[in-house]
């Protein structure tokens, strides 16, 4: 069985979660994917896989989102890739960060942003498990089951 090249794993899983998340959100924020973002505490702005804006989210004076607008990210894991920026998110504030790991099956769910930049708590879900996110005042539910593994042909 061939592996199945990073971009479409990628692809499958931020295309599957945005579909679910806006069905539950509808009225209350945006999904976005490789939206450019200021992070303050970024070396440059940020364009993650995924992000949810909180509701009324407005664009700033250089037409993009500030990580004050944002209620979650997603981002998809890949060897290699630099992952040092969830720092970034954790010292701006932004109350959920996901990292979805193809390569291990399973999601990583960050919450309680804390000084320093790092994630307070860290819940590890395997695939085929439902995510159960807190967004904007409820909870929405992740469905993992369908998400792509390299050996997935």
């Amino acid at each position: 069985m061939a592996e199945v090249p990073y971009d479409e794993l990628r692809w499958e899983v931020v295309f599957g979660a945005a579909v679910q998340l806006g069905e539950q959100l509808v009225g209350e924020g945006r999904v976005l994917s490789g939206v450019v973002l200021d992070f303050p505490e970024a070396p440059g702005p940020l364009a993650p896989d995924l992000a949810v804006l909180a509701p009324g989210a407005v664009r700033g004076a250089r037409g993009r989102y500030a990580a004050s607008a944002v209620a979650a990210v997603l981002e998809v894991s890949h060897p290699g890739r630099d992952h040092a920026w969830v720092r970034a998110c954790a010292e701006s504030g932004v109350p959920l960060y996901v990292v979805v790991d193809p390569a291990a099956a399973a999601c990583t769910v960050h919450t309680a942003p804390a000084p320093g930049g790092v994630y307070r708590e860290a819940e590890r879900v395997p695939f085929g498990n439902d995510l159960f996110l807190s967004l904007g005042g409820r909870t929405v539910v992740l469905r993992t089951d369908e998400f792509p593994t390299p050996g997935t042909a």
